[in-house]
């Protein structure tokens, strides 16, 4: 889950890798539910770069932990642009890697100390695959995709299966108003679910003051309310914090919780930007 996502798109999509038009970089750290013993923390690492005209390659590194369980995934991304004509291009991607699953039962405490189940740690390697799409222009995009096409289960227990993966689904857009020349106003949203779990969605608009500093509100369903800032040091470093005031029932052992990013760009000498574009 990211309050971010729209500078954190080839995570959830592989179509996005590439289609800017230099290397990018970015580091993002999540720590969920401040506050809440064993709240989910996450750490994210992507980069991602165009390889000639066509061709987007990308690479994404997460790191995920809940309470006893580690889950770091480590994903290659492979992005093919069409383009439609004038500024209007079609990005297809396929991401694959592999999941890495550690789970510290033996070092829980339990109501049955003697019961075998807890007796040592499981870790595990699965390997998984993503598809995505992304339809942008200089001034807007649209996508849908899947990161995770293949269902894993990291523990069964006498044909009971606990902590299984379930494929989710990312739908996103977004639109950059140009009001003058020192302001943006880029709206966007997210929509997100698990097959045949209940639908999540985010709605986000930032305005973007002289191509440098970024104010933002966010709402997540049933979820939380947002505040987002970020800053553009040089035109090639970015850094950024969302704040989430959680408003879900678990509000009543964690209120808040925070976002920390940092963007980088490594433009190449031999590309100029006829087109600047603000996602």
């Amino acid at each position: 889950q990211y309050t971010q996502y729209m500078y954190n798109m080839n995570v959830v999509n592989p179509a996005y890798a590439g289609t800017r038009e230099n290397l990018s970089f970015g580091l993002l750290y999540r720590q969920q539910w401040s506050g809440f013993d064993g709240a989910p923390e996450t750490f994210t690492a992507f980069g991602h770069a165009p390889v000639g005209d066509r061709v987007g390659l990308g690479l994404s590194v997460i790191s995920d932990k809940l309470g006893p369980v580690k889950e770091n995934n480590a994903y290659v991304d492979f992005a093919y642009k069409l383009p439609l004509g004038g500024e209007h291009t079609l990005s297809l991607g396929l991401k694959a890697g592999a999941t890495f699953h550690d789970i510290g039962l033996a070092n829980l405490q339990v109501i049955d100390p003697n019961d075998p189940f807890f007796s040592q740690n499981i870790n595990s390697v699965t390997p998984n695959v993503g598809a995505g799409v992304f339809y942008y222009t200089n001034k807007y995009y649209i996508a849908l995709s899947v990161p995770n096409l293949l269902n894993s289960t990291h523990i069964d227990r006498n044909g009971y299966k606990i902590g299984s993966e379930k494929s989710h689904y990312f739908a996103t857009a977004g639109y950059v108003f140009t009001l003058s020349d020192n302001v943006k106003l880029k709206p966007s949203f997210m929509v997100k679910s698990a097959f045949g779990a209940p639908v999540s969605f985010d709605v986000n608009t930032n305005v973007l003051l002289y191509d440098r500093l970024e104010l933002g509100a966010s709402y997540r369903l049933n979820d939380s309310f947002s505040g987002l800032v970020n800053f553009a040091i040089t035109p090639s470093l970015r850094v950024g914090y969302a704040y989430d005031a959680v408003n879900s029932d678990i509000d009543v052992v964690s209120n808040s919780s925070h976002e920390i990013m940092v963007l980088f760009d490594l433009n190449l000498p031999q590309k100029v930007s006829k087109s600047p574009r603000f996602f």
